[in-house]
C-alpha cells in the first residue's frame, strides 16, 4: 500500500468525521492492506491523478484505512474486495461504493456523489442490512443442524474440479476440515485441488484463491497470515484421518515458509504482498525481489497460526512447530494481552477486547494447552474477558458500540462466533467448568433460526453444532509429552479434546461417558473407537 500519493489521506478515526461535519462535505473512504496489488494499481492511477486528487481534496475528506488494522472498519465497510472505495456521510452511513476504480471511473463517481450530496445531503446515506436488524434469527440447537450441513457439503461440491462453488474457487479450510470427518472423500479431492493450484512449491504457502472454477485462471497470490494458517490446519487434519504423506510434506512446506518469510524473530509477520514475483521460475525468483511483508503481528493472526502449529507438532512429533508456536503465544501474552483483553497490534492506536482477537488467541491457547499442558491461566482470563462481548439474545458482538462511522453499530459476525464458540467447548472440557458451554451453545444457538438457509462455506458452524449436541470427544491423559498423550492426539478425530493432567493411566470420554482406563496407546485407540456420540437429553 503505497503513501506517497497525490492524495492528503487523513487517517481513521473521529477527526475526519468531524472535520466533514464541520465542512458539510461527504467523505471518501480508501480501504487498502499491505498486501493489495490492486491496491498499489489504484495508488499509482487513480490516486495520482493531479486534476483527480485536487478535485478529490476540495471537494471530500478523504481517509485512508489499513483493513488489517482496523478489522471493524472492514466489515463495515468493504465493497466485497479490495481496494474498497466507499463514499459516506459525516454520521458514518454509505453514500455509494465501489472497488477498484480507474482514474475516469473515479472522476464520474465524484461528480455523481457531489450531485446526490447537494440535493439530499446526509439523508442520501443508509446503513447495510446486517447493522439495521442486529437481532439474529434464534432457534435451537440439534443434531439436524450437523445433517443439513452434510448435505449442503455434498450438493455444493464441484464433483469436476473439487472444491465448493462455480466461480472463484476459495479453498474455505474449515469447510474442508468438517469433510474430513464426515465426507472423506471430497475433503481429499479439495486438498489436493489445493495443492496442485494455491500451494507455492517453491516459497512454501499459500496463494489466496483462484478466479476461476477449474483453480486456474488469475490466481490472486496474496499471501495472508491467517488464510495459510487455516490451510495448515486443514493439511494437518487431512494428515491425521489418511496419513497421506504428500499432506504432512505440503503442512511442513508451509510451516517453513511461515517460519522464515513470516518470522519476525518473535511471532508471525501478518502478510506478504502477491504479484508476478510468483509466477516466477525458481531462478529468476532469486534475482528478483520478493513482495513486501507486513511484520505487523497481529494477536489474532498468531492465535490462529498457534492453533495450527500446536496440532501439527502434536500430530506428528515436531518439536520445532510447536516451539515457534509456543514463541508466538508468549510474545502475544507479554506485549498484546493485559487481564485477558487483547490488544489488535502494538501501537497506540490500536483497539482492544475486539471479538476476532480474544476468540483466535483463545484458540491458540487452548490448543495450547492441550498439546504443551501450558496457558491455563491465561486461557481462563481471555475467556472471561471474552464472555462481556455476550449479548443479550447469546450472540457474540465484533467489540464494543463505539467509535467514528458506524462502529457503534454492534455486529454479531457468524464465522467469529463459531470460532469463538469452538474455543469454548474446548475450554469447558479442560477446566469442567460449564459456564463456557453453556456461553457456547447460547452463542450457536442464537443463528439457528436460519441454518436451513446457510451453506457449505459456513459448515463450521455445523461442526461446532455437533460439539454441542454431542460433547466433543474428550481424552483424558497422564502429563503433556507422556507415550498416552502423544498417543491421544493421534486418534482419528480433529475435534476431540485432549486433557493432560496428573494421571497415570488414559480415559476417554464422551456425553458424560466414561471409559475403562487405558495402559497402552492401542488400548487407547480401542476405547476412542467405541465411544459414539451420545445426545444431551
Amino acid at each position: 500500500m503505497k503513501e506517497d500519493t497525490l492524495v492528503e489521506w487523513r487517517e481513521w478515526g473521529a477527526a475526519p468525521f468531524e472535520e466533514a461535519d464541520r465542512q458539510g462535505t461527504p467523505l471518501l473512504l480508501s480501504l487498502s492492506a499491505t498486501w493489495c496489488t490492486a491496491c498499489d494499481e489504484m495508488d499509482e492511477g487513480a490516486y495520482a491523478d493531479p486534476k483527480l486528487a485536487a478535485h478529490l481534496t476540495d471537494g471530500f475528506v478523504p481517509v485512508r484505512v489499513d483493513v488489517d488494522r482496523q478489522p471493524r472498519v472492514r466489515e463495515r465497510y468493504n465493497m466485497g474486495g479490495f481496494p474498497s472505495t466507499v463514499f459516506a456521510a459525516p454520521d458514518g452511513r454509505i453514500l455509494t461504493g465501489a472497488g477498484f476504480m480507474s482514474s475516469d471511473a473515479l472522476r464520474g463517481a465524484l461528480d455523481s456523489v457531489r450531485r446526490t450530496w447537494d440535493a439530499k445531503g446526509a439523508e442520501a446515506g443508509s446503513v447495510p442490512r446486517a447493522l439495521q436488524d442486529p437481532d439474529p434469527p434464534a432457534g435451537e440447537v440439534t443434531a439436524d443442524i450437523e445433517a443439513h450441513f452434510v448435505e449442503q457439503v455434498a450438493a455444493a461440491f464441484d464433483e469436476e474440479f473439487g472444491g465448493w462453488g462455480t466461480d472463484a474457487k476459495f479453498p474455505l479450510p474449515r469447510t474442508i476440515e468438517f469433510a474430513a470427518k464426515r465426507d472423506r472423500d471430497r475433503a481429499t479431492r479439495t486438498l489436493e485441488a489445493v495443492q496442485t493450484h494455491l500451494y507455492d512449491t517453491y516459497d512454501g504457502g499459500f496463494y489466496r484463491y483462484a478466479t476461476n472454477r477449474n483453480w486456474g485462471g488469475d490466481v490472486h497470490r496474496e499471501k495472508l497470515l491467517d488464510e495459510n494458517a487455516a490451510l495448515l490446519r486443514a493439511f494437518a487434519t487431512g494428515y491425521l484421518y489418511t496419513g497421506e504423506e504428500s499432506y504432512r510434506d505440503t503442512a511442513e512446506g508451509a510451516i517453513e515458509y511461515l517460519t522464515t518469510d513470516l518470522w519476525t524473530g518473535e511471532a508471525f509477520a501478518g502478510s506478504q504482498a502477491g504479484g508476478d514475483y510468483f509466477t516466477l521460475d525458481p531462478t529468476e525468483r532469486e534475482a528478483a525481489d520478493a513482495p513486501v511483508v507486513d511484520d505487523t503481528v497481529y494477536a489474532d493472526r498468531n492465535g490462529l497460526t498457534a492453533d495450527a502449529l500446536f496440532r501439527f507438532g502434536a500430530y506428528t512429533d515436531d518439536a520445532d512447530a510447536t516451539r515457534y508456536a509456543e514463541r508466538a503465544v508468549e510474545h502475544v501474552l507479554d506485549t498484546l494481552v493485559e487481564d485477558g483483553e487483547v490488544t489488535h497490534f502494538d501501537a497506540p492506536e490500536s483497539e482492544a477486547g475486539l471479538l476476532l482477537d480474544q476468540a483466535r488467541v483463545l484458540s491458540g491457547l487452548t490448543a495450547g494447552v492441550q498439546a504443551t499442558g501450558q496457558y491455563l491461566d491465561a486461557a481462563r482470563a481471555v475467556a472471561n474477558r471474552s464472555l462481556e462481548l455476550q449479548a443479550e439474545d447469546g450472540a457474540f458482538l465484533d467489540g464494543p458500540a463505539e467509535g467514528p462511522g458506524m462502529l457503534d453499530r454492534p455486529l454479531r459476525p457468524l464465522d467469529t462466533n463459531v470460532e469463538l464458540a469452538d474455543a469454548l467447548l474446548d475450554l469447558a472440557a479442560l477446566t469442567g467448568d460449564d459456564r463456557y458451554r453453556a456461553a457456547a451453545t447460547d452463542a450457536l444457538a442464537a443463528f439457528a433460526g436460519a441454518y436451513d438457509r446457510m451453506g457449505a462455506q459456513v459448515a463450521a458452524y455445523g461442526a461446532a453444532c455437533a460439539r454441542a449436541v454431542y460433547d466433543p470427544l474428550v481424552v483424558e491423559t497422564p502429563p503433556a509429552g507422556s507415550r498416552l498423550h502423544r498417543a491421544a492426539w493421534r486418534v482419528a478425530d480433529h475435534e476431540k479434546v485432549v486433557v493432560p493432567g496428573d494421571r497415570e493411566t488414559a480415559v476417554v470420554v464422551r456425553g458424560g461417558e466414561r471409559s475403562a482406563p487405558a495402559d497402552s496407546p492401542e488400548e487407547l485407540m480401542e476405547r476412542a473407537a467405541d465411544a459414539s456420540p451420545v445426545e444431551d437429553a
